[in-house]
C-alpha cells in the first residue's frame, strides 16, 4: 500500500526498469538533425546549371580565340595561337576606331542619362496630383525593346514624314536631308534615341534610394537654416553615392555592349562612324563568318571591361565608409 502511494504521488522519481541499471548512457544522435552537406546538395543542381550556361561558353570563347575558324574557308581552320591577338593590336585599325567610338559612346550616354535621370527622380519624388501617372509615363520607355525603340526613332527621323519635314517647313534644315546619313549629326541622333530608353533606368534606381532617406534629416537641416541646394549636396547626394556608383557601372557595361539599337538604327554607318566594338564583333562573326577572330575580339573586350570595372570600383571606393 505504501509503495503504491509512493508510486502515484506527484514528484516521485519513475521506477527503474529491471535489468537496466541507472547508468547514464551516451546521448543518441538526433534523427531530425540536418546533415552538414545537405545545403550544398540542395544548391548543387543550380550550381551545375550555372556552370553549364556560364562557364562553358566563356571557356569556349577563350578556346576559339586561339583558333582560325572561318566557316567560309574551312581549309584554313586550325590552331592559331596568339596570331589573332597580334592582328588585333597591330594590324587592325578598325579595332582601334571602334574602341575609341565605344569609349565616346559610353561616356556621353552614361553622363547624360545620369544627369537627366537624377533630375527626373527628384521631380517625381515630390508630392503632386497625378504623381502615379507621371511616374508610369516616365518609366515606360525602359520597358521598350531596342528594336522597337529603333522603329519609333526611324519614323521620327524619316526625312519625308518625320520631324525633319516639319523643321524644313519652319525654315530649319533642308527637305529630304536625314540626320542618320550625315556623319556630323548621326552620333547625336543615336545618342538622343538611346537617351529616351536609358534615362528611366537611372530615374528608377535613384528614386528608390531617395525614398529611403529619412525626412528628419531635411527637417533638421531646414531648422539649421540650410537651403535646398545645401540640403541636396550635403544630404541627398551623399546618400545616393553608392546607388549612383552601382548604376553608372551597370549602365556603362550595358552601353558598351549595345548592339541592337545601333545595328538597327545606323548599321554602324555612315562610313563606319557609329561602329562600336561589340558591333564590330557581330559584323565580323555573323557577316564575315570569321568566328575565330570575332571571339578574339570578344576576349579583348572582356578584358577591357573587367579592368575598367575593377579600376572604377577601386577609385570610387564603392561600399566603403564615406560619411
Amino acid at each position: 500500500m505504501a509503495s503504491a502511494v509512493a508510486q502515484d504521488s506527484p514528484g516521485a522519481p519513475p521506477p527503474r526498469t529491471p535489468g537496466k541499471p541507472g547508468k547514464p548512457g551516451k546521448p543518441g544522435r538526433r534523427t531530425g538533425a540536418t546533415p552538414r552537406r545537405l545545403p550544398y546538395l540542395l544548391i548543387a543542381p543550380a550550381g551545375l546549371l550555372m556552370l553549364g550556361f556560364i562557364a562553358y561558353p566563356m571557356l569556349s570563347v577563350f578556346y576559339y580565340s586561339l583558333q582560325n575558324h572561318n566557316v567560309t574557308k574551312p581549309w584554313r581552320n586550325g590552331f592559331a595561337g596568339l596570331d589573332n591577338f597580334r592582328r588585333i593590336l597591330t594590324d587592325d585599325p578598325l579595332f582601334w576606331d571602334s574602341l575609341v567610338f565605344s569609349g565616346k559612346w559610353v561616356v556621353t550616354e552614361v553622363t547624360l542619362q545620369l544627369a537627366l535621370g537624377l533630375v527626373l527622380a527628384l521631380l517625381v519624388n515630390q508630392t503632386f496630383m497625378g504623381r502615379a501617372a507621371a511616374r508610369a509615363l516616365v518609366f515606360s520607355p525602359w520597358a521598350v525593346s531596342g528594336v522597337l525603340t529603333t522603329t519609333i526613332w526611324l519614323l521620327l527621323y524619316n526625312p519625308s514624314t518625320g520631324v525633319g519635314r516639319y523643321l524644313a517647313d519652319a525654315g530649319i534644315g533642308e527637305y529630304g536631308s536625314s540626320v542618320l546619313s550625315d556623319t556630323g549629326t548621326v552620333f547625336w541622333a543615336a545618342v538622343l534615341a538611346e537617351l529616351w530608353r536609358g534615362v528611366p533606368f537611372f530615374a528608377i534606381l535613384i528614386l528608390a534610394d531617395l525614398q529611403s532617406i529619412p525626412g528628419d534629416l531635411y527637417e533638421a537641416a531646414s531648422v539649421d537654416g540650410a537651403n535646398r541646394f545645401r540640403q541636396f549636396f550635403h544630404i541627398t547626394l551623399p546618400h545616393l553615392r553608392d546607388a549612383i556608383i552601382l548604376s553608372t557601372l551597370l549602365r556603362a557595361v550595358w552601353e558598351f555592349n549595345n548592339v541592337d539599337l545601333l545595328l538597327t538604327l545606323t548599321e554602324g554607318g555612315p562610313a563606319g562612324v557609329t561602329t562600336t566594338l561589340p558591333l564590330y564583333v557581330a559584323v565580323t562573326g555573323f557577316e564575315a563568318h570569321d568566328f575565330g577572330y570575332a571571339t578574339a575580339l570578344t576576349t579583348v573586350a572582356f578584358a577591357i571591361l573587367l579592368f575598367c570595372s575593377i579600376l572604377y570600383l577601386r577609385l570610387s571606393k564603392f561600399g566603403g565608409d564615406h560619411k
